[in-house]
């Protein structure tokens, strides 16, 4: 489990994925602003105050109680070589028992995207969560469009499962998704995505 470690990290090959800190603002506010019209498109539309420092402050009090209750696991992707701040991945909506699942949410910034960083960050969340949390499956949403992020999806085992309308607010506008999952232990063989 995660709860009560107050430096929580996952290490992958080129990666430091972990837990938000109050020092991290000026970076994430900066590649959040700069990659905006990147991410903008996929996301549900940001607040007035998203890149704010009060908003951010929010975000780190928030990952904080998330990872010591066991509920969520936010986490920023940092890149080795250079301690560069390049996204984050977040664990999310936690479900125990007879569930055991969780939701698996994330964004990189736009220089970074297209290098391999979202698929070791993402693998490495999973193999978390299947070996170290004991949860069974993780799921993911995505616009039918984000051919990118269904792309990775798949590349990191996910298969396709249909679609949610109205899923999700994006741009102002409920949006249908596509459903995908990643099951610990899958024995469906390759699905057809619609």
């Amino acid at each position: 489990m995660f709860a009560g470690r107050k430096r929580f990290r996952i290490d992958a090959e080129r990666l430091v994925l972990r837990a938000p800190q109050h020092g991290d603002f000026r970076a994430w506010s900066s590649l959040r602003h700069d990659s905006a019209g990147f991410l903008t498109p996929w996301e549900p539309t940001w607040s007035a105050d998203h890149l704010s420092r009060k908003s951010f402050t929010n975000r780190v009090y928030w990952a904080q109680r998330s990872i010591s209750n066991s509920t969520a696991m936010p986490l920023l992707l940092v890149r080795r070589a250079d301690d560069m701040l390049l996204g984050a991945v977040t664990l999310d909506n936690i479900r125990r028992g007879p569930a055991q699942a969780g939701t698996i949410g994330y964004w990189i910034g736009e220089p970074f995207a297209r290098m391999g960083y979202m698929r070791e960050a993402v693998l490495a969340v999973i193999h978390h969560a299947f070996a170290q949390l004991d949860l069974s499956r993780i799921e993911s949403a995505c616009l039918p469009e984000n051919t990118a992020s269904r792309a990775l999806l798949e590349r990191c085992g996910y298969k396709y499962e249909g679609v949610a309308q109205s899923y999700l607010q994006i741009a102002g506008r409920w949006r249908n998704h596509v459903l995908y999952a990643n099951l610990r232990n899958d024995r469906r063989g390759k699905t057809t995505v619609g």
